[in-house]
């Protein structure tokens, strides 16, 4: 690219023109044919333009590159570039661009380029071979866009993100606080109060899963899923510990919307195991099993070794009616429920876009 303008004219092996018709030309060969068109076509491109030879030796950069750095014309080339990289990122920059140079994959690296003030900004780097009729590399041609704009924003949200929850947590931990004093002084709102405080306590699990998270507590937690939610909400009950709660099937990522009513749902269907189901007693067991299917997610709840047996037996309260708020209003599924010889059974049927994150 950075040499003389080469004729466009196809050449035998031997150095004469093919009669009759022109060879196809390579895209390396058309490349270095553009000459000062190309140049020209760089320079009017909002990003950092840069070519190297096949070895990743730079050789050409455009005018908003030394605009950007400040550095005299040809000082980076080879690999001077690399001084230019910020000192953390420079490993990981190499990295990739060696694995690039052997494999012949396609370049693609974020890293803080020094601007010639001195401040270093956010860069995506990307490359792309450029090959022969052989299949050989010829060139490399690169970019470097700027996004430090949109790193800095993301930043931001990031700290407004995890300011908002530690405030709801903060609010969590008020109403608690409230509940139990008003049970305190009530003796008669004391069973209704440990109710709430069960379901706000629910609520406070779902929402330390798929709060905003930094790089590092993303990494501990990892993906926020279906299963990851139900196993936070029974690591709780004593029973879990014991083995008694087996937790089965498929999984998906599930969206923060969801969270709470999903929280709700498993709750409510836990406290009524512990109280009246199959949890209520040593021998008792409870499976959960997540289906696939399709368009929707099955769960089947199927309790073993419960005392009660009969229906009727269990009168629909307030915790029925979550129930049935958060399955048909909030996550637009539906369900039916009967009473087997040892427990009960459960299947919920859920729209999986109201879940899924997207």
């Amino acid at each position: 690219m950075s040499g003389a303008p080469v004729s466009s004219s196809a050449q035998r092996p031997d150095g004469d023109s093919a009669p009759g018709a022109e060879r196809p030309l390579s895209e390396a060969y058309a490349l270095e044919s553009a000459g000062a068109a190309f140049h020209a076509l760089a320079d009017t491109m909002p990003q950092i333009v840069w070519s190297t030879l096949p070895d990743g030796s730079h050789d050409y950069y455009n005018r908003h590159w030394y605009e950007f750095t400040g550095v005299p014309a040809g000082s980076t080339d080879g690999e001077g570039w690399a001084e230019l990289f910020h000192p953390e990122d420079q490993p990981n920059a190499w990295e990739n661009w060696r694995r690039s140079l052997e494999t012949g994959e396609p370049y693609e690296v974020e890293y803080r380029l020094r601007h010639h003030s001195g401040e270093y900004q956010w860069m995506i780097g990307r490359a792309l071979p450029i090959r022969g009729d052989d299949g050989q590399i010829e060139r490399w041609i690169g970019t470097c866009t700027n996004v430090n704009e949109h790193k800095r924003v993301a930043l931001l949200n990031q700290i407004l993100g995890q300011e908002l929850s530690h405030r709801i947590k903060n609010i969590f931990a008020i109403i608690s606080g409230l509940v139990s004093l008003t049970a305190r002084n009530n003796p008669g709102f004391s069973d209704i109060a440990q109710e709430l405080l069960g379901r706000i306590s629910a609520l406070g699990r779902a929402h330390e899963l798929v709060r905003p998270h930094s790089d590092r507590s993303r990494r501990e937690i990892g993906d926020v899923t279906l299963l990851k939610l139900i196993e936070r909400i029974f690591s709780f009950y004593p029973a879990y510990d014991e083995g008694r709660v087996r937790i089965e099937g498929g999984d998906l990522e599930i969206a923060s919307s969801a969270a709470t009513p999903m929280a709700l749902l498993l709750h409510e269907l836990a406290t009524n195991a512990i109280k009246y189901g199959s949890l209520s007693v040593p021998g008792g067991t409870l499976t959960i099993k997540l289906v696939d299917l399709g368009n929707t997610m099955q769960l089947l709840w199927t309790e073993s070794g419960a005392p009660k047996s009969e229906e009727e037996e269990i009168v629909p309260g307030f915790g029925s009616r979550l129930v049935d708020l958060a399955v048909r209003n909030q996550l637009g599924g539906s369900y039916t429920r009967a009473w087997k010889r040892d427990g009960l059974q459960l299947d919920v049927t859920i729209d999986k876009a109201r879940i899924q994150a997207a």
